[in-house]
């Protein structure tokens, strides 16, 4: 088996086992140097932006790529390949904190469940009711299970160590400055396209194993077609109506963002709006699809090896 494919597996595994690493996380590193090179090069301009941009996923992924032709063995690209698609994927540490929130749910401790949701979700928490906060979950998991686990494999197969981190990093900056707000409208507009551009493979793929490996094949399919180009983001529309359609709920809806800023999103799905014990029916779509993405990533590797 190719280096990258075994690299794959062993990295997906790892972060089933033990999820996100717990000190010195690349990606929280990737952060702080992010926030400290926005401080030098912020201006309310896309031209800054780009240049943000540019300096941050292009040295990443330069860095990687050298790092990846210096494994000069195939245990040494095996090694390196586990241990980035580790550190880049997040599946595990996803599934921890939806089911931490449908624990406190479950116990009726709803101050608790809005605290903790907010590791998911960048809307206000403060007075979601129960209903409202398996919705902010479910819209999660199916957003992120495409981002940080579909997509990473996705282009950990076509690409190798650079395809893993130029994903994680558009994904990352996304989530830090692709914010449609006074600060990022201009500023993080690059942000934001990079990671439409990058993820719009994984988004199909995502919406694809949804279909595949969900109780209603054929409501998410429905769902997909025709409600997945009515949100705001071309690639979480995709995750979010497959997902909606696959459980048999609807998602979307009036959300509320810090400073009282509303979106009011188009529903997708035709059935009943998220309940607490739908966290967990959530949670075990998305480790299935999680596992056909790797098997789909092992898949595209052997078959360019044999190309």
């Amino acid at each position: 088996m190719p280096a990258r494919a075994l690299g794959l597996m062993l990295g997906y595994g790892a972060d089933q086992l033990w999820g996100d690493p717990r000190r010195l996380h690349p990606v929280a590193g990737l952060g702080t140097c992010a926030q400290c090179l926005e401080r030098r090069t912020y201006r309310d301009s896309r031209v800054r932006g780009v240049a943000h941009v540019l300096v941050l996923a292009g040295g990443a992924t330069g860095l990687a790529y050298l790092a990846e032709r210096s494994a000069r063995y195939p245990l040494a690209r095996t090694a390196l390949t586990a241990a980035v698609t580790w550190a880049v994927l997040g599946g595990r540490s996803l599934e921890r904190e939806a089911m931490a929130v449908h624990e406190f749910l479950d116990a009726g401790d709803i101050e608790r469940a809005r605290v903790r949701v907010r590791n998911l979700v960048g809307r206000d928490t403060a007075a979601l009711s129960p209903d409202e906060i398996a919705r902010a979950v479910v819209e999660s998991v199916a957003e992120n299970t495409s981002d940080a686990v579909v997509g990473s494999l996705l282009w950990g197969a076509a690409a190798g160590v650079p395809g893993l981190v130029a994903h994680r990093v558009a994904n990352t900056l996304d989530a830090m400055i692709g914010h449609r707000n006074a600060r990022y409208e201009r500023f993080g507009w690059a942000a934001a396209r990079l990671d439409d551009v990058l993820g719009l493979p994984a988004s199909r793929m995502s919406g694809t194993l949804t279909v595949a490996t969900g109780p209603d094949p054929v409501g998410a399919l429905r769902a997909w077609r025709r409600d997945a180009r009515h949100h705001p983001s071309p690639n979480a529309g995709v995750a979010e109506a497959s997902f909606a359609g696959a459980l048999g709920l609807k998602l979307g809806g009036v959300n509320i963002y810090y400073g009282n800023r509303r979106e009011d999103r188009a529903l997708m799905g035709d059935g009943r709006v998220p309940t607490p014990p739908d966290i967990p029916r959530a949670v075990r779509l998305a480790r299935r699809v999680g596992v056909g993405a790797m098997l789909s990533a092992v898949a595209l590797c052997l078959a360019g090896r044999r190309r």
